[in-house]
């Protein structure tokens, strides 16, 4: 009697932890997946062709830019854009100044200005002053004047100045704002907004949802594999109570 009613305590038990195996599974999959077709649906992958946002991002690196309006962009957003005065290819810039601003470079300390304003610029390659060259610009209205982090080797706004736009871009140019970096594995993470641009009014934009996306995908392969674990362990076990 005993021994039957061990053998269906088991047998229940086995029903209860594999239908749990499966749940876990499903919900799994669900958030992996939906989390990979969220991401399409927002996101679009991007290589930087050359060394002009270092050390923010390197040459070579992999970075996922979130789909926006140029309406929607601020200071200090790193932005994807594409140019006919700048060349037929994609390229990527930080935006340090909007419509209306007046961009000028260096103070005696080195540092850009933003309608007489100095911005500390903590992502810029070395510690030299923000720009080898001295420059002055007023920015058009509905315009972005962009720079690289690399300020002694990017060939950004400073090189346009004698536009008629002044070196800057229309915010109808903008394909998309840079949210994170991707690969290589070393320097996975999101784009932090640099907090010298938030105190400038309309101060900086809010990450898209890459973290929820992040954590929905790590999530449903954390599930997967703790489902499809179920079983091998479930056997085992049974293996060394017979």
């Amino acid at each position: 009697m005993s021994s039957s009613t061990e053998r269906r305590t088991d047998g229940r038990g086995r029903t209860t932890g594999s239908v749990l195996s499966g749940l876990a599974v499903a919900v799994g999959c669900v958030l992996f997946l939906g989390g990979f077709v969220w991401a399409a649906l927002i996101y679009r992958p991007y290589t930087v062709p050359t060394d002009s946002m270092s050390p923010t991002i390197a040459v070579g690196a992999r970075v996922l830019a979130e789909r926006v309006d140029g309406s929607e962009i601020r200071r200090g957003d790193i932005v994807v854009f594409k140019d006919s005065t700048w060349g037929t290819l994609p390229m990527v810039k930080r935006v340090v100044g909007v419509g209306g601003d007046k961009i000028s470079c260096c103070t005696k300390q080195g540092r850009l200005t933003i309608n007489g304003n100095p911005v500390e610029e903590p992502y810029l390659q070395g510690s030299g002053p923000a720009s080898p060259v001295g420059f002055k610009a007023k920015v058009p209205t509905g315009q972005l004047f962009l720079l690289g982090d690399h300020r002694s080797d990017s060939l950004d706004s400073r090189v346009h100045l004698t536009d008629g736009d002044h070196g800057s871009v229309p915010r109808s140019a903008v394909e998309a704002r840079v949210d994170a970096r991707a690969w290589p594995l070393g320097s996975v993470g999101v784009m932090q907004r640099p907090a010298a641009f938030s105190a400038l009014p309309g101060g900086t934009s809010q990450p898209g949802p890459v973290r929820p996306i992040t954590l929905a995908v790590v999530a449903g392969a954390v599930l997967i594999l703790a489902g499809a674990a179920y079983g091998p362990l479930a056997r085992r076990k049974a293996r060394k109570r017979a």
